[in-house]
């Protein structure tokens, strides 16, 4: 019976499946790890609780029941209404490209971002290296292809050329910028004491402090590469789409932004 019902599936209806399976793990991948995967869990249960007291008759318990999943899909927008608009951003970041004023769908307009320079890259690179010999708290934010003009309007516009001395000067303790997180765009430094969005994710470590949760929250809704030196212990650590990368030399920290710069 069942083979007999998969036979007379048609193209459409296996490209059907195939689209809502990908849609299923794009949003799984994204709450995984969150407090929305446990809720997720829970109202799958309470459904398969509502299907069972309906199909032994257990008339009030399913009715009672059935009135919470009336309403499901609008519960289901507040609860996890984070959640919908990072899976939302990451669909748009992932899938769009910009293309002069207009946005272009990279199905169609394959491009992959430019990189960064050598010169730009050396500079970021031995400043971070200097950084984590003063044990120099340092948050660098470097855009791909998502705009991050949300972000540098948070903190104080600069709009000067990459370079070890300024990247520093900026995060050097008694520096007034040098809380919060330094933009890099268009291989220029962007704006810095920029304001970041913190994850609220329950499993990150508890050694990591804020520059680290800071990072995870903008890699969590943006394309953004993120470089964070930590103060306590002058580690490297390259954060994207929501995972920590923890870096043992400079060679490890080149390659990570240039295979970063280039997805």
């Amino acid at each position: 019976m069942v083979t007999d019902y998969i036979s007379q599936l048609g193209v459409i209806n296996y490209i059907d499946i195939l689209l809502v399976g990908l849609l299923i793990f794009q949003a799984i991948k994204i709450i995984r790890g969150t407090a929305a995967m446990s809720i997720l869990i829970g109202i799958i249960v309470i459904y398969f609780i509502y299907l069972i007291t309906k199909e032994l008759q257990m008339n009030f318990l399913s009715a009672l029941l059935g009135s919470v999943m009336s309403v499901g899909v609008l519960a289901l927008f507040i609860v996890f209404q984070q959640e919908i608009r990072r899976f939302l951003l990451h669909l748009g970041s992932r899938y769009t490209i910009s293309f002069g004023k207009v946005r272009w769908l990279s199905i169609f307009f394959k491009r992959k971002s430019k990189g960064m320079s050598l010169q730009c890259l050396d500079e970021l690179i031995q400043a971070c290296r200097k950084m984590s010999e003063t044990k120099t708290g340092a948050l660098i934010l470097i855009a791909r292809r998502s705009s991050l003009e949300v972000v540098a309007e948070t903190g104080d516009l600069i709009d000067a050329v990459v370079s070890r001395r300024l990247i520093e000067n900026i995060f050097f303790k008694n520096a007034p910028l040098h809380d919060g997180a330094m933009l890099i765009a268009s291989e220029r430094v962007r704006a810095a004491r920029c304001t970041l969005p913190i994850s609220d994710n329950p499993n990150i470590p508890a050694h990591y402090g804020m520059r680290h949760r800071a990072a995870l929250g903008v890699s969590e809704q943006t394309d953004a590469l993120v470089v964070v030196v930590s103060e306590e212990t002058g580690n490297i650590s390259v954060v994207q789409g929501g995972n920590i990368q923890k870096i043992s030399s400079l060679t490890e920290l080149r390659l990570a932004i240039e295979s970063g710069m280039k997805w």
